[in-house]
């Protein structure tokens, strides 16, 4: 299906640390354009340092969307988040600017470039008291038995997300991949992806998790703790869930008091991130080399990555596709 008499939209995408935000901003501010989170955690208020939110420097040179909408106590998914974002999108092609959807979690992304119709199912509270006490690794096992297409897809290190999707399944009684259809599409879409070679992105995650440290990364946890406890699914993000790790398994997760760490403890939380970080971002570029499919690719230009080392590159490809 041809798409070239739609909006357009820039998708920028890349793993975890690999220059979204610099390259998003400069191409925003060249080509009058505006900026649509595609970040899971990044959507969360106070959660600022340990995930890596632009600063209030960059939001002021440019405008930023679908960040810091809801509580980390909050209930949020991918379909909320699709409703959003197409708002915000439409809303900044009204004004004649160019919205650029920038981010790293693949399901976000993939929701609107194929404009995905998930199930909508509510929340099944005593389901997920249950599920919420297994294991990422006890959950995903219960998943591929009831989704073996699903599991071979879905990122089996995200706890919320496997939960969702078990939730679904046991309702429905059918799998949660397959119940997942395409749309229309909205726009006429470009992606460009952020492509590192694999020890410049390892430099680049060690540096910026020696930032957050400088930052304040320990004090943004411990607040957070206060308010809310550690069992918030929120808070078993990569950058908080490693502060735990210390912490004695006999302590209740409702608690709401954070531990004193020693340095070397705090030295050893540093590589976990990092460690966990680097896992991460392999995680995002397996999900970016499987979307799209390759009869997917064949079918146009507008379903492949353009994979890209610079702003020149990316530049290029926009002008050219905004030409078209």
């Amino acid at each position: 299906m041809s798409t070239q008499n739609l909006p357009k939209l820039i998708v920028i995408l890349g793993p975890t640390a690999s220059g979204k935000t610099k390259l998003s901003i400069r191409l925003a501010k060249k080509l009058n354009g505006e900026i649509i989170s595609a970040d899971s955690r990044q959507i969360y208020k106070e959660m600022d340092i340990g995930t890596a939110k632009p600063s209030r420097k960059e939001i002021k040179k440019i405008p930023h969307h679908l960040i810091d909408i809801v509580w980390p106590d909050q209930e949020f998914n991918v379909a909320i988040y699709k409703k959003m974002a197409i708002k915000a999108i439409k809303n900044i092609q009204k004004r004649k600017k160019l919205p650029l959807l920038v981010g790293g979690t693949g399901l976000y992304i993939q929701a609107i470039v194929d404009n995905i119709e998930f199930p909508e199912i509510p929340p099944q509270a005593k389901l997920r008291k249950k599920l919420e006490k297994k294991t990422k690794k006890e959950l995903f096992k219960t998943y591929k038995k009831l989704d073996p297409e699903g599991a071979e897809i879905i990122d089996k290190e995200n706890k919320r997300r496997l939960i969702r999707a078990i939730e679904v399944c046991e309702v429905t009684g059918k799998s949660f991949w397959k119940q997942r259809k395409k749309g229309k599409p909205f726009f006429d879409i470009l992606k460009i992806g952020i492509k590192l070679p694999k020890t410049e992105l390892k430099k680049r995650v060690e540096k910026r998790v020696e930032k957050m440290f400088k930052l304040g990364l320990e004090k943004e946890v411990k607040n957070l703790v206060k308010k809310y406890g550690r069992g918030l699914p929120s808070l078993q993000a990569i950058g908080y869930q490693e502060w735990f790790s210390f912490a004695k398994a006999s302590e209740d997760k409702k608690r709401r008091t954070f531990f004193s760490l020693t340095k070397n403890e705090k030295e050893e939380v540093k590589k976990l991130i990092s460690c966990h970080t680097i896992q991460f971002a392999k995680r995002q570029m397996t999900w970016f080399k499987k979307h799209p499919a390759p009869e997917q690719v064949r079918c146009g230009a507008s379903k492949r990555i353009h994979w890209v080392r610079n702003y020149r590159k990316a530049e290029k490809l926009i002008k050219k596709f905004l030409r078209k």
